[in-house]
């Protein structure tokens, strides 16, 4: 565990004279982080269709999606309501709406609460009570326990940080079957051993940006080296659990055989990357976006099959 001493005194931008209407509208968009949403509604969908053994209802799915689009909103509104002072430090996130002004710190929080409120009774009303409770408790979790209580103060912050990325699986199994599953939890925890080395090759790229913030992400406390390290021994876990939901939900041979050719790829990145560093490669050489990006379509990829398999006799 790493505390940061104190939190970074950035400064955030004074509301500017003129917030045309359009722009206002973007900006309470951008609050929600619409492609971080996208990554999580492609892990609650594919999930319905294997929970449901087929085509679930489209308008439950329709449901789940809007539901789970405003409570992930709310969660990251929040978020950058909290995180404003140290987004006005990093150049990767000084022009969110929080440090241009776009959007007012009180105006950020009224609506991040706003969508979370909105969000739970939506999915109580329209899906069931299960899923709004799993939905709820993603967003508390990523708004007390990583924004407001890791992600400052421990190098560990994105692992477990990374559990509410890991609760839409949940909630599209019980939005079907309005219950968890063990192959429910074999996904989950497939996210969970994604998350850290998906998102520490982007915290290399921007080591600095957190440095310069007080923000201990594992690559600002570690070596390039020893992060790599860590990335390979994540990935070969996640691989090995992934293979796990063949025997558990029955699948047919097509998730397995994608699930090992998939992994193989990114394990090949993985080790790419762990050799990279070994031999003490840094800046651009190190190539470290290529595991982050070929991290995103592995699990767009590895979801899509999921829902694919069980029209696969």
């Amino acid at each position: 565990m790493t505390a940061v001493e104190s939190r970074p005194a950035g400064v955030v931008g004074a509301t500017p004279a003129r917030r045309p209407f359009g722009a206002r509208v973007g900006a309470f968009v951008a609050l929600t982080k619409p492609r971080i949403i996208e990554l999580l509604l492609i892990t609650t969908v594919p999930v319905m269709f294997l929970a449901q053994r087929g085509v679930p209802d489209p308008l439950l799915v329709l449901y789940v999606v809007i539901g789970g689009y405003l409570s992930a909103g709310g969660a990251n509104a929040l978020n950058m309501y909290i995180d404003r002072d140290i987004d006005a430090v990093m150049s990767r996130t000084e022009r969110r709406p929080l440090v241009t002004g776009m959007v007012s710190p009180r105006e950020a929080l009224v609506f991040g609460i706003s969508l979370a409120i909105g969000s739970t009774v939506w999915l109580w009303a329209l899906v069931n009570a299960l899923a709004s409770a799993l939905a709820l408790t993603a967003l508390l979790f990523y708004v007390f326990v990583y924004t407001l209580g890791l992600k400052r103060r421990t190098a560990q912050n994105i692992v477990w940080g990374g559990i509410a990325g890991c609760m839409p699986v949940f909630v599209g199994w019980a939005a079907v079957t309005n219950s968890v599953s063990w192959s429910a939890l074999v996904l989950f925890l497939v996210i969970f051993f994604w998350t850290p080395p998906h998102y520490w090759p982007l915290s290399m790229k921007v080591r600095e940006d957190y440095a310069k913030a007080g923000v201990p992400m594992l690559p600002v406390i570690k070596g390039n080296l020893a992060v790599a390290r860590q990335i390979v021994a994540y990935s070969w876990v996640m691989v090995a659990v992934s293979l796990a939901l063949w025997p558990l939900a029955h699948t047919s041979w097509l998730y397995p055989v994608s699930a090992l050719v998939l992994g193989a790829f990114w394990l090949k990145e993985a080790h790419g990357l762990h050799a990279r560093a070994k031999a003490g490669v840094v800046g651009a050489k190190l190539k470290e976006m290529r595991l982050f990006h070929w991290s995103i379509t592995y699990l767009t990829l590895l979801f899509v099959v999921i829902a694919v398999d069980p029209f696969v006799k």
